[in-house]
């Protein structure tokens, strides 16, 4: 959709008092000096910026990056001419913990929070902002006709959705999409979770069910490769699929009644086989089920001495993240003032 087509005049709830900005938009930054000055120029232009009554900020997370993104990040809070905060992190803590370094810095009624590598059509925030708030969603997570991802990455999109239909009270149907757009209410809800394996997702799905989902385009990406290894992958997998659900414990459990019944079975057999005089065949058999018994074990162990160690890193205040500077615009310093244009 293009832009003359996402301003509609259709007038927006002006944002509450303790909200200095209408809309606030939230971008982890990793690998991204090349793509992160199109998105900001694109984000400031009047067709988006000066489309948002009440004023828009960008708030870019630094996840210790490794190319030069801090200072392509502060040089562009020194040009920009809309309100611009750069949150630099300490260590590179992933990308969900970084958006909750940077919902802890925004200041809108709405945060829309998306990529640094314009896969994510800077044209659809004022859409999805408007549909957000003229219909009083707590939360709209977008979803693509046809994504513009590696078949593997599309394939594991599609089974951490199924699984996140059971293990976080998702509504089915509904994508996560890491570009979506949460009420100011919605952000300092999850805002008060300290832990340090925060999946935002799942937070959200805690606080409210008030939630709706929007089509819009999805892009290839501008520049580089994904930084989303296997690796980076399953971890974000876990953090939902240990953190936010006992369903792995529940698992486990009926594994293991299920090969006890199987072990009873086959123990009732061996008697009948010793009381009719037939001597049971072989170790093969008896191998096979040791070592069927002895894995499923050995993953319930697995299970449980995960959950052991996100307690004990949870319990030792493992930080969820730790801001080493933030670096503001001049006019982030000073918000506009109710019913002025950024």
């Amino acid at each position: 959709m293009s832009a003359s087509t996402a301003s509609t005049p259709a007038a927006s709830p002006p944002q509450a008092p303790e909200y200095p900005f209408a809309l606030s938009i939230v971008v982890p930054v990793y690998n991204g000096a090349d793509s992160v000055p199109a998105l900001v120029a694109a984000l400031s232009a009047p067709e988006i910026a000066g489309d948002v009554p009440g004023g828009l900020e960008i708030v870019l997370v630094n996840d210790c990056s490794p190319d030069n993104s801090l200072e392509v990040c502060r040089r562009l809070a020194k040009e920009t001419s809309i309100p611009l905060t750069v949150v630099n992190l300490a260590r590179n803590f992933g990308e969900h913990n970084a958006v909750m370094a940077g919902l802890g810095h925004a200041r809108g009624a709405y945060i829309i929070t998306m990529d640094d590598d314009l896969q994510n059509p800077p044209e659809e925030v004022v859409r999805l902002w408007r549909y957000a708030s003229d219909n009083s969603y707590d939360v709209v997570y977008t979803y693509y006709a046809q994504k513009q991802h590696a078949a593997w990455r599309n394939l594991g999109s599609r089974f951490t959705n199924w699984c996140a239909d059971i293990l976080i009270d998702k509504p089915k149907g509904l994508y996560l999409s890491s570009f979506r757009c949460m009420s100011g209410f919605a952000a300092r809800a999850i805002l008060d979770h300290a832990g340090p394996f925060p999946y935002v997702d799942g937070l959200l799905m805690q606080v409210t069910q008030n939630i709706g989902r929007l089509q819009v385009t999805h892009l290839p990406r501008a520049a580089g490769r994904s930084n989303y290894t296997l690796r980076r992958l399953v971890r974000l997998f876990l953090s939902m699929f240990l953190n936010f659900s006992v369903m792995p414990l529940r698992l486990s459990t009926m594994a293991g009644i299920g090969m006890a019944s199987l072990g009873l079975l086959g123990f009732l057999i061996v008697i009948y086989e010793a009381l009719a005089g037939e001597t049971p065949q072989g170790w093969a058999s008896l191998m096979a089920v040791t070592l069927l018994l002895a894995g499923v074990q050995l993953i319930m162990l697995g299970v449980l001495g995960e959950y052991l160690g996100r307690l004990f890193l949870t319990v030792n205040r493992k930080p969820q993240f730790v801001v080493r500077d933030v670096t503001r615009s001049a006019t982030a310093e000073m918000p506009p003032q109710p019913g002025e244009t950024v």
